[in-house]
């Protein structure tokens, strides 16, 4: 594979590999050796947070994948992570990230993302909460979040800062007072939900466009009998028969023709699709979200942020 690794390049000249290995979800106990694995088998770019709870695995495998070839360098490794909604204050900024370095045992990131555009309440719980259970949210302003992630550019703790689960309005926010401009947006993305007002709208500021959970997250933990399977679409079934190839194979090579950029681990790039096939999967479009967390308030499953002045997905721009 580290032959075919394709890429995208950021605004900075840096060369992001268009797929990743996406650590969210990793059982605890295997994630070093996913990304060992995932080095020794070609894969350049690793996408993970802090908020996922095994960044100190992640840079094991890091290192130890390092250490196990002597043709692969630091700077052949694309290493993504995410600021945590707990650390917005402009003063937890810089600490978090040493955080997330120390853990990953690096000296710089590639890319810094803010997770998403909504605080919660200071300090070390990840989850603050009320009583009865709801989020206790914090009100920085993102725009002053930036600020302070332009300053860890300025020290060279990471290369790149942008941005996750934030709509077309706010990504204009930033653009309004950014110095560092956002190289990068993540958000949900897949056939059921295309994404194609917001993906423009990063293409036309020089954005680039990554797509997580683009096989509609099949394993989310709140699904429910009646959702959709994104998987179990017939053209999609057609497809992966004809080519001799998975389900999410057919899916992710998909998502990179559309430049989804998507971070799951699978091979895609020894076949193509028609164009008649790519007009068929781009009919699937639902405008279906699935991924929009969700809390235990008095009793009853509500969307955990949707409260917040700052949440995404109250607002269709």
């Amino acid at each position: 594979m580290a032959s075919a690794v394709l890429h995208e390049t950021l605004h900075t000249g840096q060369k992001m590999p268009i797929i990743g290995l996406g650590t969210w979800k990793s059982a605890p106990g295997q994630v070093k050796d996913a990304i060992k694995y995932a080095l020794g088998i070609g894969y350049r770019h690793i996408d993970c947070a802090s908020v996922y709870g095994n960044e100190t695995e992640v840079g094991e495998g890091i290192k130890e994948g390092l250490g196990s070839d002597p043709g692969l360098k630091r700077e052949d490794i694309f290493v993504t992570s995410k600021m945590w909604n707990n650390k917005h204050h402009p003063d937890d900024a810089e600490g978090a990230l040493k955080s997330t370095l120390k853990d990953l045992q690096l000296d710089y990131l590639d890319l810094y993302l803010m997770h998403w555009p909504y605080a919660f309440k200071r300090g070390d719980d990840i989850f603050p909460q009320n009583p009865d259970g709801s989020l206790q949210y914090d009100y920085t302003d993102y725009k002053d979040t930036w600020k302070a992630m332009e300053k860890l550019v300025e020290k060279g703790l990471t290369k790149a800062i942008g941005l996750s689960n934030f709509n077309k309005r706010q990504i204009d926010d930033i653009l309004s007072v950014a110095a560092v401009k956002p190289a990068v947006l993540q958000v949900e993305c897949h056939p059921y939900l295309p994404q194609n007002e917001l993906l423009a709208h990063c293409h036309k500021n020089g954005l680039v466009f990554t797509g997580y959970s683009p096989l509609g997250s099949p394993d989310r933990s709140w699904r429910k009998p009646e959702d959709p399977v994104l998987l179990e679409e017939p053209c999609i079934l057609e497809m992966a028969k004809k080519y001799c190839r998975s389900e999410a194979q057919i899916l992710l090579r998909y998502a990179a023709d559309k430049r989804w950029l998507p971070v799951p681990c699978f091979y895609v790039f020894d076949f193509s699709l028609t164009e008649e096939e790519m007009k068929r999967i781009g009919g699937l479009n639902r405008n279906r979200r699935y991924i929009i967390p969700l809390n235990t308030v008095a009793g009853k499953s509500v969307p955990r942020d949707a409260g917040h002045p700052q949440y995404p997905f109250n607002d269709p721009y």
